[in-house]
């Protein structure tokens, strides 16, 4: 009896492992079909090649025979026309940093792209290496539109419009593609000449043309000030003008208006308007006059002055 419980106990050792093993196997398959999406990803679940599902943030479940790749969704960035050295510094790379520019100037010119994956399915199954593919649409686009500037202008004032027309032409590439990236954002970093002689002289230029924009704000300047008086100056000589207009026309009617009343008067009485009219002018023109009477021999002088004043009056004379 006591050989057979002995012979009787590694069987049910054996049928207890497997059946451990068993469960555990179960526990693992089943610990496999979980799994779980952080807010900055994005899950592809494939099922033998296919593409099954896009999952979000969260615990999914899944069957065994299907797999999972997590696509990280944030904006992610890196340079365009210059690398980091071990110091941390930017330095210029030959091959992708030096642009021409329209009016054939050589410019060392350097971009930060931002970029973020737009479709996880396209960016896994549409391209092996994406990231390359966006790299060489960037540099295409980046020497095309710089093409399209005068130093002057990629330098200074048309930074703004290069990053906006690049951003564009990139979006526009890409959908093309359909490689699952886009442009966030796209900014030059840094702009300058590629030598030190050629630094001096855009220097130089910059301060001829400050100097310029100074000469210019203070003629504005001066004419802001000088066309506000000589327009003041204007207007009071073309009011004392109108004026002076208005004062003669209204003497001209008052004179024409007088002439017709005695127009009308001499045609009803021709010979008293005549001696009238004499009468009223020689009042007006007697008391200024020194009047001779002769008879050749004799004279007398009217009205009489005193022996002490002086005659300087106009004077008349009348000969009987």
């Amino acid at each position: 009896m006591k050989v057979e419980r002995m012979a009787k106990r590694p069987g049910l050792t054996v049928s207890g492992f497997l059946i451990g093993l068993a469960a555990l196997v179960v526990i693992i398959a089943s610990l496999r079909c979980f799994y779980t999406v952080s807010e900055q990803e994005n899950g592809v679940v494939t099922q033998f090649g296919r593409v099954v599902k896009v999952t979000t943030a969260g615990m999914y479940f899944k069957a065994p025979w299907q797999s999972v790749k997590k696509i990280d969704m944030t904006t992610h960035g890196t340079g365009i026309g210059y690398v980091v050295s071990d110091e941390g510094q930017n330095i210029v790379d030959a091959d992708t940093g030096i642009m021409i520019t329209s009016d054939f100037n050589l410019l060392n010119i350097d971009f930060y792209l931002e970029y973020r994956v737009s479709d996880p399915v396209s960016y896994v199954y549409n391209s092996e290496v994406p990231e390359e593919i966006l790299a060489n649409i960037a540099m295409a686009n980046i020497r095309t539109i710089v093409s399209n500037y005068t130093v002057d202008e990629a330098m200074t004032t048309g930074k703004s419009q290069i990053q906006a027309d690049i951003k564009e032409a990139m979006i526009e590439a890409l959908s093309r593609r359909n490689i699952g990236l886009t442009v966030v954002n796209i900014t030059i970093q840094d702009s300058e000449p590629p030598t030190q002689e050629i630094k001096a002289a855009f220097k130089s230029v910059e301060t001829a043309k400050q100097g310029a924009d100074t000469a210019r704000n203070n003629a504005y300047q001066y004419q802001n000030e000088k066309i506000p008086e000589a327009e003041a100056n204007a207007d009071k000589i073309i009011q004392k003008a109108n004026a002076a207009k208005a004062a003669r026309i209204a003497e001209a009617e008052g004179q024409v208006a007088r002439f017709n009343e005695t127009y009308a008067e001499y045609v009803n009485y021709p010979l008293i308007t005549k001696k009238r009219m004499f009468y009223e002018k020689m009042e007006e023109l007697l008391p200024e006059l020194k009047v001779i009477i002769t008879d050749g021999s004799t004279q007398t002088m009217l009205p009489l002055d005193s022996f002490g004043s002086s005659v300087s009056t106009t004077s008349e004379t009348v000969t009987e």
